[in-house]
Parts: C-alpha cells; sequence; structure tokens
C-alpha cells in the first residue's frame, strides 16, 4: 500500500481507474459490493427497480473514483519504458 492521497489510482492505459492502493478504497469497494448484491436480491422480483438501483450505485461508486481517485485522463502506458 502507498501512502498517495489517492483511493484509487489512474490506469495505466485508457481512461479509468485501477484497483485501490489505500485501505479507505478497498473498504469502499467491498461496501459497494455488498451494497449492490444485498440489494440486487431486495429488487430482483421488480426489474425496472433493480435498474435504477444498479444504474445509481454505479453512478455513487463512479463520483467516489472521481473525488478520491487520480484525475482521469487518457493513458497509453508508461512513457519511461
Amino acid at each position: 500500500m502507498t501512502d498517495s492521497k489517492y483511493w484509487f489510482p489512474a490506469k495505466r492505459y485508457g481512461w479509468g481507474w485501477g484497483p485501490p492502493t489505500s485501505w479507505h478504497g478497498w473498504l469502499v469497494v467491498i461496501c459497494w459490493c455488498i451494497a449492490f448484491f444485498v440489494g440486487a436480491v431486495r429488487f430482483r422480483p421488480r426489474h425496472f427497480t433493480l435498474f435504477w438501483f444498479g444504474a445509481a450505485m454505479v453512478i455513487l461508486l463512479l463520483a467516489i473514483c472521481y473525488l478520491k481517485g487520480e484525475p482521469p485522463k487518457w493513458r497509453w502506458g508508461d512513457a519511461k519504458k
């Protein structure tokens, strides 16, 4: 684990974030997964409600990654190699 101020590092290739590098990030991912699966079981009979719940959960995770991760931009890999 690094001492970076970012919970989610940028991906080396492409746009977005990679796996967490701090315990804060891992806690967010684990809690998000638990909440997502509990909600999926709870809303399974109502497909339309499950869709909106899933969309809200994805938006929530993206917002957390955007706020606590490295600034997103398109990356082509490590230029030093």
